[in-house]
């Protein structure tokens, strides 16, 4: 393989994880909204993508290399993937190894079995057309061509559309992706820039992101952008910095000028942010809804208008960063503690920023689903409803109904101790729920999980218990009044 892999040598990942309050969840058992996907049998450490991409032809090229550790004895491993053509597969850098290719799985056979507990490597080389993973629920995800580069936004289950991988949330690594495409088009991908190697016609661009990462937050996003700082990250501790289409410049900077307070907002509320840094990518194509990634967030060009008038998804796909990205549910039932999380950190920052309180906002909320129908169970959705609006609101709402029982203060140090505790680890409904119930003391909470979580019928919001106040603006106090924009 060219190059090491991230953060060089690395012990092997253990095959079983703290999941909190969880104990049918996590390594080894799996997710039980999509079976199929993914190989209990290992643990990925670290993935070593070295790709090369060719726009007008759409063809993706590369080698793939996994450092894992086998859970069980493995005679056979499967790797997650679409339908490339494969050259080669090598376990161990051995004499290449027997393998089978077909309905998305590349099973591999070494020429011994992996005994339980045994580090491992397995490299593929692959070339061909990246054909997104087609769904019924979601329409197509992961690799896009685009009219000018390409895009991948992959939750929850569309990595496998350009690279071999165990595609399931709970199991996350560290990363190295390489690069290669067109001079004139610029890469992102997560984590840092660690080199950038131009030749006579091409530039490599290789990426490092040493904090572990789940399959479907891993992207590469190619296209003639610009780079750039984000207006205001200079005042701030967390580098910020931008790829967007040259006529689209004066819109971003002007949408995008507030996100370094926003940063610092959420800091104050969610604890340090987790990653080195922040990139923003801006295409020139519309996109339906805007795409987290670890460490980075992709927004289409409707979502940028001069007017501010998406500011709230900025700050819906900064917060990711926090719940979704550092703090990867365990299995995807427990959803919405990314997307929940996230639409209530849309409140905070209207909130903070002079628009509409939180209460307010949540009382838009309810009023809104409750003329929709009542047969949604938060805490286990189903796989058809994983994006349904109704999590991301009912999510939000039944945080605001925790913090006006418990209080600001209380609610604000569950939020920092569980980012801290699971960082860059696995959650579950269940965990947070006993970290809710410490922090509020004993009775406090007794029946609102079950109503909010468990109950299909939609509860009133609290009405006793700390009025929550306004959040203020960590950063800077502002007397502007942000709008809302849905």
């Amino acid at each position: 393989m060219t190059g090491s892999l991230p953060g060089g040598p690395r012990p092997a990942a253990p095959c079983t994880a703290a999941v909190p309050s969880a104990p049918t969840e996590g390594p080894g058992v799996s997710d039980s909204y999509l079976p199929h996907h993914g190989d209990d049998g290992y643990r990925v450490t670290a993935y070593d993508l070295d790709l090369e991409y060719i726009p007008h032809t759409g063809r993706l090229a590369g080698r793939a290399g996994i450092t894992a550790v086998a859970c069980r004895n493995l005679p056979v491993l499967a790797l997650d993937l679409g339908p490339f053509k494969i050259h080669k597969v090598l376990v161990d850098g051995r004499r290449p190894a027997r393998w089978s290719h077909r309905a998305g799985k590349l099973r591999i056979t070494p020429d011994r079995p992996l005994p339980a507990g045994t580090a491992f490597t397995a490299e593929v080389r692959y070339q061909g057309v990246p054909q997104p993973v087609r769904t019924r629920e979601w329409g197509e995800l992961g690799w896009e061509q685009l009219d000018e580069g390409a895009l991948v936004a992959s939750q929850p289950h569309g990595a496998p559309s350009w690279f071999p991988c165990n595609d399931r949330p709970d199991d996350k690594a560290a990363y190295r992706i390489a690069m290669t495409a067109p001079t004139p088009y610029t890469v992102v991908a997560n984590g840092r820039l660690t080199s950038r190697t131009s030749g006579s016609s091409t530039t490599r661009w290789v990426y490092e992101q040493t904090a572990p990462m789940a399959t479907y937050l891993a992207t590469v996003q190619i296209g003639p952008y610009e780079r750039v700082p984000v207006p205001g990250s200079d005042v701030h501790r967390v580098p910020q910095s931008a790829a967007v289409p040259r006529p689209l410049l004066t819109r971003f900077a002007h949408d995008f000028a507030r996100q370094h307070r926003m940063i610092a907002l959420f800091e104050d509320r969610f604890g340090p942010y987790p990653f080195d840094e922040y990139t923003v990518v801006v295409t020139a194509d519309d996109l339906d809804v805007p795409v987290e990634a670890e460490g980075l967030a992709v927004f289409g060009a409707n979502h940028v208008d001069g007017a501010r008038g998406s500011e709230r998804l900025i700050a819906h796909e900064l917060a990711h960063q926090w719940f979704g990205n550092s703090l990867t549910v365990a299995d995807w039932r427990h959803i919405w503690l990314n997307e929940g999380f996230a639409k209530y950190a849309e409140w905070l920052w209207s909130e903070a920023s002079g628009g509409p309180s939180a209460a307010v906002m949540a009382a838009r909320s309810r009023a809104v689903i409750a003329r929709l129908p009542q047969d949604l169970r938060l805490a286990d959705p189903g796989l058809r409803r994983l994006f349904d609006d109704r999590v991301y609101e009912r999510g939000a709402l039944t945080l605001h109904a925790l913090r006006t029982v418990v209080g600001d203060t209380a609610f604000t140090a569950l939020l920092r101790e569980w980012t801290a505790v699971h960082r860059h680890g696995l959650v579950t409904t269940e965990g947070f729920i006993a970290l809710a119930e410490r922090h509020a003391g004993p009775g406090v909470l007794d029946g609102l999980f079950r109503e909010w979580l468990y109950e299909k019928r939609l509860p009133e919001l609290p009405s006793t218990g700390p009025e929550p106040g306004p959040v203020p603006d960590p950063a800077r106090p502002s007397r502007s009044r942000v709008q809302p924009t849905g």
